[in-house]
């Protein structure tokens, strides 16, 4: 895999993402801030997160009251716009990137985002686990000519196939990923990194983390993997609910010289050993045997599914399929009519996209409304 010119695979160094997301409190001057400290840190790429809200959300979602010590409005929809950055200030972000030689992306939450990122040409585009099951979003993202990364939390492992299906004839890489904040060790399910380099040879393999502390991730490089993603922020008792999962400069700037003490190792297969090179490698205080064994654990390819540490984000934010206009009885859905949106209450999953398509509607529903098996007919 080529991105913006640095090889990525088996044979170079470990592609290091710095995930900034939205802990930037909604500020372009600590977004900055920011990308300087990863720059100095090491990192290869800083890694934002672009939603289009009414193309990610429906409208009962958006206004959905939300308060409390991380809340940023009265409602979810102004919370978030708070922390949206607009196109200008993305491209605003990308040139101080280019000033400073660090890389600059984001994930694309929606149809409309993933657009006005290949619009800004950025080195790749990031698919979170959040669409990981969002049909007509890969196609879109197939079409894109350009380097994708794909995060796999709380996916099966049918739909991680199905991705594999879908992107095989693309640069693309699968990163594993557990979308619980923080992940118990017990559920870092670490071995599925060798599972997916076995059965997706065409893929990069890398890991998206959301543990607590540093070791996981050095043991995802020893098992192969060759891109890396951990959220950055410049304090944890920032307000915010990614800050406590995410690592502060001194945790990240350590993590980067960890990573690149072991990169060139190789795979390596035996627990024991992963665990003896870690206990090698890391600070006393940054390495703790038992939770690394608990990492460790041997796995097969079910237990890729949604985990029960997953669900909390799953029920906050999974993707349903909706109605994407106004439709009537016995209309006939056409694409146009089904969206992917996160939707309160929830409907069908995105998954069976293909199936609802063609399908007759029994009822009057409006735009944004859920689908459900029962507003449907044959």
């Amino acid at each position: 895999m080529n991105i913006c010119g640095k090889f990525v695979g088996e044979i170079h160094p470990v592609f290091i993402i710095a995930e900034i997301g939205q802990n930037h409190q909604g500020s372009l001057e600590i977004a900055k801030e920011m990308i300087l400290e990863a720059k100095e840190l090491g990192v290869d790429c800083v890694k934002f997160q672009k939603s289009n809200l009414n193309a990610k959300f429906t409208r009962n979602a958006l206004e959905r009251s939300y308060s409390g010590p991380n809340s940023w409005g009265s409602t979810y929809g102004e919370h978030k716009s708070h922390l949206e950055f607009s196109t200008n200030e993305y491209r605003a972000l990308q040139e101080f990137c280019s000033e400073i030689d660090i890389m600059f992306t984001a994930s694309a939450m929606d149809p409309v985002s993933l657009q006005q990122l290949v619009d800004l040409e950025v080195p790749f585009i990031k698919i979170g686990s959040g669409d990981a099951d969002n049909l007509p979003m890969l196609r879109q993202a197939a079409l894109a000519d350009m380097p994708l990364v794909v995060s796999t939390g709380m996916q099966s492992w049918a739909q991680v196939q199905r991705i594999h299906q879908i992107l095989r004839d693309t640069s693309t890489a699968l990163l594993h990923c557990i979308s619980a904040y923080p992940t118990p060790p017990k559920e870092a399910h670490l071995n599925l990194i060798p599972l997916y380099k076995r059965h997706f040879p065409e893929f990069i393999i890398g890991y998206s983390g959301h543990e607590l502390g540093l070791q996981i991730t050095v043991a995802s490089v020893l098992l192969g993997a060759r891109i890396v993603e951990r959220h950055f922020t410049l304090d944890k008792s920032w307000k915010g609910t990614d800050h406590q999962a995410s690592l502060d400069p001194a945790e990240f700037g350590r993590l980067v010289r960890y990573i690149r003490a072991v990169e060139n190792i190789g795979c390596v297969r035996e627990s024991h050993q992963i665990q003896q090179i870690c206990a090698q490698v890391l600070l006393e205080s940054d390495y703790n045997r038992d939770e690394l064994g608990q990492a460790l654990k041997s796995v097969t390819v079910d237990d890729r599914k949604l985990l029960e540490a997953e669900i909390a984000c799953h029920s906050k934010l999974g993707k349903s399929l909706v109605f994407g206009s106004d439709v009537e009885p016995g209309h006939v859905l056409q694409k146009a009519d089904v969206a992917v949106k996160v939707s309160e209450p929830h409907g069908l999953s995105p998954t069976l996209y293909d199936s609802v398509v063609g399908r007759k509607i029994a009822r009057s529903c409006r735009k944004d409304d859920p689908i459900r098996e029962n507003d449907l007919t044959d």
